[in-house]
């Protein structure tokens, strides 16, 4: 073996231009070697066909690798295996060990996902490919290369766990190793690794690996912090450690006196978690006294709880600093009995209590599985690993699945990561884990999305709250839902988990896009009527100028154009003519009564468009200005924003004229259909002679003629005798508008009533 990969630092790169060669001092070929011997030493729990499979990756990864040295100076070749060495001890199996070894073949050496295929087996290469990057080029910002490649990682750890896995080892050594990089690059990765990797590793249950990413990062991004607390730590050692060894002796001896078998660890705050508590707590490093603690390793479940018992009658608990992880584990399938009691020295000092096996899943998470294959059938703990992480990959695989803009996906993915999280309880006791700070909203959306689609209400411990109030671990939530009720857009502004934030957006667009289509298929019917055609029906030889329009416009799909006409992004009048040449062609005659109809609607001030009726049915494809704030009575026109659907102005809006002189194509007639479906907002100004009660006599008023205010302005003016009002009302029409104002003008502390204009 160690000839082999001598040879592999001295030979020329192999034909094809794929790897750049260049000296290597002699003794990182020895490296090489003793790195795979060591490897081997690590696969002792594989069969001996296992290891020559993976022996034979390791050729090929050597082999497409060569002439590659990393910043360092050292054989490439010596990365993949430190990544393999990981892997082995997270006794992984051969195919993952296999992955680790070749996970830059297809990325940086051309190697193909079919060449692996046929050398080592789909699944391997299944891993390889969920573990090689998207080719940055085809990517117009480094943020959506990113998002694009956590995209394809995430389908794949759908897939099978392991690929997380590797890629999680593969970022631990790539940290452990990035001395020799700029230090732009530097903070770059570890920037990307605290924010994604660090996170996920939490999340998977992998606290040992979780731990190194955030303490490497944090000496990446933070070297002159990272220096002066470890000096500070060292010398907190040196001061604390006769206090540390008396607690462990008064401790061991405790437990032998009551005949309970444990084995007690010292375990130190690492230098990040004690940053961050510093830094979000406002404290002193003097101030953080609990740098030190204690893990208590048991046999069997009922003994944590005994030890519990132990502990409790050794030294007094701190009250409401106990946590039971193993009657409610984590999100992530940690378990653990949490106590802080009081030392000694008047200190606080946490306990951990759990048994061998949690232990193993706190520090190694999904990874914990493999390790105990051996004792049990080994496809049922495998199916355990997967389950474990399951959930919480289903529901970014659904983010994903709804969210094609790589920014968006990004910052869901973060939302999703947050460590920290509240237990919640259904009606029925069901346990749910969120984020802290989440919502009743992000409680519906985690039951169903349908449930959060249509939720208007929520009570928590069985009094009614606010949608936006914050959930606290222990409590029972119950939604109230609607059939006829849908997302709100304020609740973007509260929600906190990922998945809520993809639904209701998703939702919105969706609709967005419906009622724009509708809109456009009436647009694009009326400027058709006005060339004195019907539009085309899908049933009809006519239904082939659908294929021949939308290949000339350049959309995909009939409902993609008249998407594109209802938001203003083409122009019904032009598609119209272009579709009534194209009917011409095949035979298709104007029809005079339609003709007529279609000139009769138009109106000759404006370019015609066909009309539009407004009743307030339309959504989100239809606005009113905000500018003059239309209300039905009121002559208006409609002007196609472009990608922002149809505003409607009133026809005397200063704005809307200046639109008009510099954009007159994108102007269409519309008017007030006869029976609008609900009540408008317009804008009034009240001048008022101050004194008590008259913002709850201005409000009598308005009730009095069923209307309603929806928001209040008084300004920033200092009090004086008089003061100005600006009330947004919701009312019927003009008439009612004029009544509620005449009722305003009664009351005694009105003294003018205008209307709003611009």
């Amino acid at each position: 073996m160690a000839s082999r990969s001598s040879a592999a630092v001295q030979e020329p790169a192999s034909p094809g231009g794929r790897r750049v060669a260049s000296k290597a001092p002699s003794h990182t070929a020895d490296a090489t070697a003793a790195s795979f011997a060591a490897l081997t030493h690590k696969l002792d729990y594989l069969d001996a066909a296992d290891i020559k499979r993976v022996r034979d990756a390791y050729r090929f990864a050597d082999e497409a690798h060569l002439g590659q040295f990393r910043a360092s100076g050292e054989p490439y070749i010596t990365h993949p295996i430190a990544v393999a060495g990981l892997c082995a001890d997270w006794k992984l199996d051969a195919q993952a060990i296999m992955a680790a070894l070749m996970h830059d073949a297809m990325e940086d050496c051309g190697v193909t996902k079919p060449e692996l295929i046929e050398r080592f087996g789909a699944p391997t290469a299944d891993l390889v490919d969920g573990l090689t990057k998207l080719d940055k080029l085809q990517f117009s910002t480094r943020e959506e290369s990113q998002a694009e490649s956590f995209r394809k990682m995430l389908l794949a750890m759908a897939r099978d766990v392991r690929v997380i896995l590797v890629k999680l080892a593969d970022r631990l050594h790539n940290m452990r190793t990035m001395e020799a990089m700029t230090a732009a690059k530097r903070t770059r990765i570890a920037r990307e690794t605290i924010d994604i990797y660090a996170p996920i590793a939490h999340r998977l249950g992998l606290n040992q690996t979780y731990r190194e990413l955030q303490e490497l990062s944090f000496q990446h991004l933070r070297p002159w912090r990272h220096s002066a607390l470890s000096k500070a730590v060292q010398k907190a050692r040196g001061y604390r450690r006769d206090i540390v060894e008396r607690i462990q002796l008064d401790v061991e001896k405790s437990f032998a006196q009551n005949k309970l078998k444990v084995q007690v660890f010292g375990r130190e705050k690492t230098l990040f978690s004690i940053y961050r508590k510093m830094r979000e707590k406002h404290l002193s490093f003097a101030q953080v006294n609990d740098i030190f603690g204690f893990r208590i390793v048991v046999t069997t479940l009922p003994e944590c709880y005994l030890a519990l018992g132990v502990l409790h009658q050794l030294y007094k608990p701190l009250p409401g600093r106990f946590k039971d992880y193993i009657a409610i584990p984590k999100a992530n399938g940690y378990q653990s009995l949490h106590t802080t009691l009081v030392s000694p020295l008047g200190t606080a000092v946490e306990f951990q209590i759990r048994t061998e096996q949690m232990h193993a899943v706190a520090e190694k998470g999904i990874a914990a599985h493999w390790l105990y294959k051996s004792k049990g059938s080994g496809p049922v703990h495998v199916q355990e690993a997967q389950r474990l992480g399951a959930m919480w990959l289903q529901s970014l695989i659904d983010i994903q699945d709804e969210t094609r803009d790589a920014s968006e996906f990004l910052e869901h993915v973060k939302i999703d990561l947050f460590p920290d999280a509240v237990y919640v309880f259904t009606p029925k006791s069901k346990i749910l884990a969120l984020p802290r700070g989440a919502t009743p909203v992000d409680f519906a959306y985690a039951i169903h999305s349908d449930v959060g689609d249509h939720c208007v209400a929520a009570k928590v411990n069985g009094e009614p709250v606010a949608l936006r109030t914050e959930l606290r671990s222990g409590d029972v939530v119950e939604i109230v839902s609607a059939p006829g009720a849908k997302p709100n857009p304020a609740w973007l502004n509260f929600v906190r988990t990922g998945r809520a934030r993809s639904k209701i957006r998703h939702y919105l667009k969706t609709m967005e896009q419906e009622e724009s289509q509708e809109l456009g298929s009436k647009m694009l019917a009326q400027a058709l009527r006005a060339e004195g055609l019907g539009l085309p029906a899908d049933d009809t030889t006519e239904s082939a100028v659908w294929q021949q329009i939308t290949r000339w416009s350049g959309n995909r799909s009939r409902e993609e154009l008249l998407t594109d006409i209802g938001l203003g992004r083409k122009i019904a009048t032009i598609v119209a003519k272009r579709m009534a040449r194209l009917l011409a062609e095949r035979g298709t005659k104007p029809d005079a009564v339609t003709l007529t109809m279609g000139r009769y609607a138009s109106d000759d001030t404006a370019p015609s468009q066909g009309m539009v009726l407004i009743d307030g049915s339309e959504g989100a494809s239809v606005r009113m200005a905000p500018c003059c704030r239309p209300i039905p009575g009121d002559a208006i026109v409609g002007y196609l924003g472009r990608g922002e659907g149809l505003v409607v102005h009133t026809a005397e809006c200063g704005v809307g004229k200046r639109l008009y002189e510099r954009d007159s194509e994108r102007w269409m007639t519309v008017d007030w259909a006869e029976q609008p479906t609900r009540p408008f907002e317009t804008g009034v100004t009240l001048l008022l002679r101050n004194g008590k009660g008259v913002l709850a006599e201005v409000a009598a008023a308005v009730a009095a003629a069923e209307a309603d205010i929806t928001h209040i302005d008084m300004g920033d003016e200092p009090a004086s005798a008089s003061t100005e009002l600006r009330l947004l009302l919701s009312v019927r029409d003009r008439l009612h508008l004029a009544e509620v104002m005449r009722t305003l003008k009664r009351s005694s502390a009105v003294l003018r009533v205008v209307r709003v204009k611009p």
